[in-house]
């Protein structure tokens, strides 16, 4: 559980994930500005109770540069 601090392309071999979770987002308000919180929760199979598994934070200028990455890779949208 982390914040973003930076991106960058790696360029190793992968592949699509074979399970599919649920994204849960809120908006944490600090002193230096909003951080767009995305959290993660366990896949179907789990055999635990559904729990938050990973979060990430970003901050404003994360989200731009997300935002650009996404317009990159899905120029349509």
């Amino acid at each position: 559980m982390a914040k973003i601090r930076d991106f960058f392309q790696a360029n190793k071999a992968s592949s699509p994930h074979p399970t599919e979770v649920d994204c849960g987002y809120q908006v944490i308000l600090t002193g230096e500005g909003p951080l767009l919180q995305l959290s993660t929760y366990g896949s179907d199979g789990r055999q635990s109770e559904k729990k938050v598994s990973q979060t990430i934070q970003l901050d404003r200028e994360r989200a731009r540069e997300l935002l650009a990455i996404i317009t990159k890779t899905f120029p349509d949208l």
